[in-house]
């Protein structure tokens, strides 16, 4: 999804749970390339994050590695045009968009649909 700046006031970034959509944040709270973590009703977390095309992601907080809840304060960057975030802790990178972990492909996170409504 790609949004200008002038339309985002307003917007609430929302991830499909389940059967339902649960409101995270503001869009306007999102920088691109930063993460926002986010405490979802059954007590897990979920990293959310924008790039510059106002393209939007959303993967468990939780580092498969560590299981330290350091994902939303990661690095993002793009490899071979996938765009992924790198755990702060171990630097494994992950695919924003499919979970999966560049550097280990036995691991993945979970993924979540998200939108700005």
């Amino acid at each position: 999804m790609t949004l200008a700046l002038e339309t985002t006031t307003g917007l609430t970034v929302r991830l499909r749970l389940a059967d339902d959509w649960f409101e995270v944040c503001g869009l306007d709270r999102l920088i691109p390339g930063r993460g926002v973590a986010a405490l979802l009703p059954d007590g897990r977390q979920a990293a959310v994050f924008t790039d510059r095309a106002g393209r939007l992601y959303a993967v468990d907080n939780r580092d498969p590695f560590t299981g330290a809840a350091v994902l939303s304060r990661g690095l993002t960057g793009t490899h071979r045009g996938r765009p992924f975030v790198a755990s702060p802790l171990l630097k494994q990178r992950f695919d924003l968009e499919t979970g999966r972990c560049l550097d280990d492909d036995t691991v993945r996170v979970t993924t979540y649909e998200v939108e700005a409504a």
